[in-house]
């Protein structure tokens, strides 16, 4: 696969010249030695200052540095590449991908219409476009999902077994499971049951000392209205608020003060004296509780000693290897709000957050300590293939409705394994990283990546120079020319358009977002535009025929004129 092979050290200029550096325009550092790829990064760039560098390396401080020093220049760590692709994975819901272009957030969603769906029997595909949504892929029900932009025909109606895929975009990048259940529980009163429910969940899952703060505000809260009403019962002449002012004196340890202060006209009985003492006794133990918690939380915010919460009981997500793929998944999952724990052999970096539940244990063993039985999804990410399999094995063993997510890195032992666990997502880290690394040598900026329909989507960004081939293009003609989803367009003057109009001509200095597999990024590069197999001519116009022509312009059939 490779035209000529040369063997030496890529940091020698020696060597860089028996290759004859100066003769290309790209070149993809992609040691495992994050040092030596920076070093040869310098020594390329001195051999030759137009070539782009695209390069290994996860030092996004340093990185930043060095695109401003050395220009033309892109970094990407091969390991946090597909980092959203295990954590969507882990998910196991119909979100497939998830980015940010400036302020908006935008996510790939893969849907199977069923009975209930309010598109069923409904919609057109072509109604599902809109100014915040576009269709991407279509199948029916029992055929292979296909790997092309705009295979399907804009009057198919939708119907029940069909399979979706469409771009949208979102307020924020939550999943539609959590923003709906948000929403059902401000809008919805709860029940009894509910409410025991919900008080039952925060008594199990809440430490000792919260516990204790817990039960220590209830007896003083009964406490302070019992000695309400006694005192109110024994003396009706006292009003209420002096009822309520004897209660909160003695609650906060005034007995002293009570009895040496008020001349209470009744005689007090000793079961109401004794009453009086006992919560002054209590109130006192309560402050001391109370003062104890308070000095916990000022210690803990000063020191930084935050407690790690406890480990999730039921539909959780379990990270086993918290290395730099884990490490990714845990911050993703933590954004999504989405309840997880680690495994990890070791004690985890001190950048990962003190708050997420780790267990630190044999990795093996581990497994009888996260509740893996009750748990959604097992994502295997350690280094070690081997490893990963076996823990995957293991948790199928104890639970074998888990969602199992399995990291690989040899292309034949990623085969093998989906043959033995055809139910597991088995994703290769290298494999998915690659591409992002070939589609930076072509030029253009790599903002994203995810999977859909068994392959790899880039989200790209261009910027169109005088010389660029897409220069004067109308969108349309990039669209379906290249087989790409234009995303976003921002004109020079500043005007960014989300879901542009395909009607839009691209001029210089343009940025144009787009989503795309590799082979369509690579025909754009040789300017290879697939050949028109049809075209429109209108031969008159009336005033009757005008609306159909805009109905079918929204549907995109004028799109290739």
């Amino acid at each position: 696969m490779i035209d000529h092979l040369f063997i030496g050290d890529c940091c020698q200029p020696s060597v860089l010249e028996r290759v004859q550096i100066d003769q290309y325009r790209a070149i993809l550092l992609v040691t495992s030695d994050e040092r030596v790829n920076i070093e040869a990064a310098f020594t390329v760039r001195s051999l030759n200052s137009q070539v782009r560098l695209i390069v290994r390396s996860a030092q996004d401080n340093l990185n930043e540095v060095l695109s401003q020093q050395l220009g033309n220049f892109v970094a990407f760590e091969a390991t946090q590449l597909p980092a959203p692709s295990f954590a969507l994975a882990a998910l196991a819901t119909e979100t497939r991908g998830f980015f940010a272009l400036d302020e908006y957030y935008l996510r790939v969603v893969r849907v199977v219409i069923d009975q209930q769906h309010s598109w069923c029997d409904r919609r057109s595909l072509y109604e599902l476009n809109s100014s915040t949504r576009r269709l991407l892929t279509h199948s029916h029900a029992n055929t292979t999902p296909p790997q092309a932009f705009y295979q399907w025909e804009p009057d198919t109606r939708v119907e029940a077994g069909d399979s979706i895929a469409y771009l949208e975009i979102v307020d924020r990048i939550y999943e539609p499971e959590i923003q709906q259940e948000s929403i059902d529980q401000g809008s919805r009163r709860f029940t009894i049951a509910q409410l025991k429910s919900k008080a039952l969940q925060l008594w199990q899952e809440g430490t000792q000392t919260q516990r204790v703060a817990i039960v220590s505000t209830g007896v003083m809260f009964v406490l302070f209205l019992m000695g309400a009403i006694l005192y109110k019962l024994h003396d009706p002449t006292l009003s209420i608020k002096d009822a309520i002012n004897i209660a909160l004196v003695l609650i906060i340890g005034g007995f002293d003060n009570l009895f040496g202060q008020f001349h209470l006209e009744a005689s007090m009985p000793w079961w109401l004296y004794l009453f009086s003492f006992l919560m002054t006794i209590a109130g006192t133990i309560f402050t001391g509780i109370l003062f104890a918690i308070l000095t916990e939380r000022i210690l803990v915010s000063r020191f930084q000693f935050a407690r790690r919460r406890p480990i999730p009981r039921s539909s959780h997500v379990v990270i086993v290897g918290l290395g730099r793929v884990g490490h990714r998944v845990a911050s993703l999952l933590e954004q999504l709000k989405q309840p997880f724990v680690g495994v990890h052999a070791t004690a985890p970096e001190p950048a990962l957050s003190p708050q997420i539940p780790v267990v630190v244990d044999n990795l093996k063993t581990a497994l009888n300590k996260v509740n893996l039985a009750n748990a959604k999804s097992l994502l295997a990410v350690t280094d070690d293939e081997v490893l990963n399999l076996e823990i995957a094995l293991r948790a199928q063993a104890i639970n074998p409705n888990v969602n199992l997510i399995i990291r690989t890195f040899k292309p034949s032992f990623q085969q093998n394994i989906s043959k033995l666990l055809p139910n597991a997502r088995v994703l290769g880290a290298y494999a998915l990283a690659a591409e992002a690394f070939a589609a930076a040598a072509f030029g253009e900026n790599i903002l994203n990546l995810f999977r859909l329909n068994n392959q790899t989507l880039l989200v790209t960004e261009y910027t169109i120079e005088a010389t660029d081939h897409l220069n004067g293009f109308l969108l349309s003609e990039v669209a379906y020319g290249y087989e790409v989803i234009p995303v976003l367009h921002r004109k020079a003057s500043g005007t960014i358009i989300l879901m542009p109009s395909e009607d839009t001509r691209l001029q210089m200095n343009d940025r144009l977002v787009v989503i795309a597999p590799i082979l369509s990024l690579k025909r754009i590069e040789r300017g290879e535009a697939l050949t028109r197999s049809s075209q429109v001519q209108i031969e008159k116009r009336c005033l009757k025929m005008q609306p159909l022509m805009e109905q079918r312009r929204s549907r995109g059939l004028l799109a290739a004129i």
